[in-house]
């Protein structure tokens, strides 16, 4: 790809996501007084209210971003208080402010990985599978699933106290409907086979 499509494809991206920042109730708090920056701080809000919990990597890789240009506009948005982030493991991820509790940016960390998001789903659609049932639907080592139980146990996600159980499962459901697409096809046919069971608010 040229350099021009490849600067055509990343304005197209980021005009994208700037309609989702500009109708969010912060929009005003975007404005720069620069012409060129509310574009891309609106896109990068517009990616966090469809990608909520997005770490610094994937914003600037989805939006494609520069490094220095991400931290700019991720620290202008802080100190605007349009966006929040916390901290998880490796990683910051960052949120729309005041519309995730602790719970819910915990959760939302950790449907972000893989490996947890699709113990998560295997345990909604089968309350009760044993580590090793997990390790088998999951392709991965007996020994993964622990180290994501302790994590998630930590976090209070999940319990493990005579079996895998998942913690506030109501609420982990709501957050994966209503942000599927930010995730995978996995995720997509869960969401499609959850949605008429809850009300998403």
């Amino acid at each position: 790809m040229t350099g021009h499509g490849v600067d055509e494809d990343k304005r197209a991206t980021l005009r994208r996501f700037a309609a989702l920042g500009a109708a969010t109730p912060l929009a005003g708090l975007l404005e720069t007084g620069s012409s060129t920056e509310p574009n891309v701080r609106e896109a990068i809000m517009g990616y966090l209210v469809a990608t909520p919990g997005a770490h610094f990597s994937k914003i600037r890789d989805d939006l494609q971003l520069g490094t220095g240009e991400t931290q700019h506009h991720l620290r202008k948005l802080v100190d605007a208080a349009a966006i929040e982030s916390h901290r998880d493991g490796d990683y910051r991820r960052f949120y729309p402010s005041n519309r995730f509790d602790a719970f819910e940016q915990v959760a939302l960390g950790y449907l972000r990985r893989s490996t947890p998001r699709g113990m998560v789903l295997a345990l909604l659609r089968e309350p009760g599978l044993t580590g090793s049932e997990l390790a088998a639907r999951l392709g991965v080592s007996p020994p993964t699933i622990s180290k994501y139980a302790t994590e998630l146990q930590a976090a209070g996600l999940l319990s493990t106290d005579g079996g895998y159980a998942l913690k506030n499962p109501e609420t982990l459901v709501v957050l994966i409907v209503r942000y599927a697409d930010s995730f995978d096809a996995d995720t997509v046919a869960f969401a499609a086979e959850a949605a008429d069971l809850i009300s998403v608010q």
